[in-house]
């Protein structure tokens, strides 16, 4: 499978998985996985958190984040495992076009200024689809 065919099941898999496992690196290089819900334009992932959390702290320190999706209940049965470059975005924009109703318990609304955006870059992506097909995508 070529690469195209590749970012075209990747982007399906991101569609059909409305949550991740997501990891970052505290301090003294320890592992934190936290699940969170994922949006995304094609390949690129982001994710609504607050401001004052641990992992956007984490991200200052060590940008290298790590993102599992699929094989959970309501998801595909596609796999993904996402290796990228995590960064709070400064796209005011942003911050509105991710915005949705969910995250009304959390934030006021897109202007609420705890309510930031976490950015990810993938690096690497390993597929593994529900019926064994498997690749790994770099750009």
């Amino acid at each position: 499978m070529d690469n195209k065919q590749l970012e075209q099941l990747i982007i399906r898999a991101l569609d059909d998985n409305k949550f991740g496992s997501f990891g970052t690196i505290e301090e003294g290089n320890k592992p934190k996985v936290r699940y969170m819900a994922i949006f995304h334009e094609d390949l690129k992932i982001y994710l609504a958190t607050n401001r004052k959390t641990h992992k956007v702290e984490e991200l200052s320190n060590n940008p290298n984040a790590f993102l599992l999706l699929g094989y959970e209940s309501g998801g595909s049965k596609d796999v993904l495992e996402i290796e990228a470059t995590a960064t709070v975005s400064k796209d005011e924009g942003l911050r509105t076009k991710v915005w949705n109703k969910e995250l009304e318990p959390w934030f006021t609304g897109p202007d609420d200024p705890n309510y930031v955006i976490l950015e990810l870059t993938p690096t690497r992506i390993e597929y593994v689809g529900s019926d064994k097909e498997h690749g790994v995508w770099t750009p």
